[in-house]
């Protein structure tokens, strides 16, 4: 399940980016400061970027789905990201996965029915050596197992 996408107009959107188009290199900030408007990237800021930023919106659509951090939807109230990349893979991470998604009824990207959780995968945090790693609201969380995960979701939700 996503979120509703929201459907901010054209003038909303150029206030957010406006304070930023001044700045060198201003795409990442002003991508940040949309999705920290409403959620996410909505689709309609796409083309006011490029227009603004003088891009094509291919090019801003490059960098919104190149970056793991830019949502396309909002996320739940909690984000946990679960590490796909091999180290965690071989040290049963493709099994914690299973059980978390499982558990939480929901596939990669999707969040709770409820709107609590958001899970996304995520291809290495740096924890290899404590695989299987994950995220939970930008905590990391090395030797990451099913029972420590719900305490940690748990622990947020109070």
């Amino acid at each position: 399940m996503r979120h509703a996408v929201p459907q901010p107009t054209v003038d909303d959107i150029r206030e957010v980016i406006a304070p930023h188009l001044d700045r060198e290199g201003p795409l990442l900030p002003i991508l940040h400061a949309v999705q920290a408007a409403w959620g996410c990237v909505p689709d309609a800021a796409v083309p006011v970027i490029a227009e603004a930023l003088n891009l094509s919106r291919a090019e801003v659509h490059g960098v919104v789905s190149f970056y793991h951090d830019f949502r396309e939807a909002p996320a739940g109230r909690h984000v946990l990201r679960l590490c796909r990349a091999e180290a965690c893979q071989a040290m049963g991470g493709k099994a914690l996965s299973e059980a978390v998604l499982g558990k939480l009824g929901v596939s990669w990207g999707e969040t709770t029915a409820d709107g609590a959780v958001t899970v996304e995968p995520v291809y290495c945090l740096g924890l290899c050596a404590c695989a299987p790693a994950a995220m939970v609201d930008g905590r990391v969380v090395g030797r990451a197992d099913a029972a420590r995960l719900d305490a940690l979701l748990a622990e947020g939700a109070a």
